[in-house]
């Protein structure tokens, strides 16, 4: 695959439209997702490599509203595999970890460019 996924995985037309113009909303809706989901992803990372289906299970149920907020919704659909594999006992570890890996990849990408965005928004205030 030849074309980055995380190009067409982060859509922030919700966001502007619930932020109604504030900068200030999006920039600290911007912050709170870049301090929650690297803690989050390293949070199911380590549950995947230790087999707690439980917690890693539970942190991707957390992750996956922020993804649809930023319209990131391929980053969504993998959480909610995650979350239901790991959910049924995570019979198939080694899909649980193709599809995290797969969206720790996409997610990181999206965090470095609201990192800009941020920083964009922060130089407009």
């Amino acid at each position: 695959m030849s074309d980055s996924p995380s190009n067409q995985d982060l859509d922030l037309s919700f966001l502007y439209e619930i932020a109604d113009g504030s900068s200030e909303f999006i920039i600290e809706s911007i912050d709170m997702l870049l301090q929650q989901a690297p803690e989050m992803l390293r949070s199911i990372d380590e549950s995947i490599k230790t087999q707690d289906w439980v917690t890693a299970g539970s942190a991707a149920h957390k992750l996956k509203p922020s993804m649809g907020f930023f319209g990131m919704l391929l980053s969504q659909e993998l959480l909610q595999e995650i979350e239901s594999l790991c959910k049924a006992g995570g019979e198939d570890p080694a899909v649980i970890s193709a599809r995290f890996n797969e969206a720790n990849e996409i997610i990181t990408n999206n965090l470095e460019r609201l990192v800009l965005i941020k920083a964009e928004k922060e130089a407009e205030l």
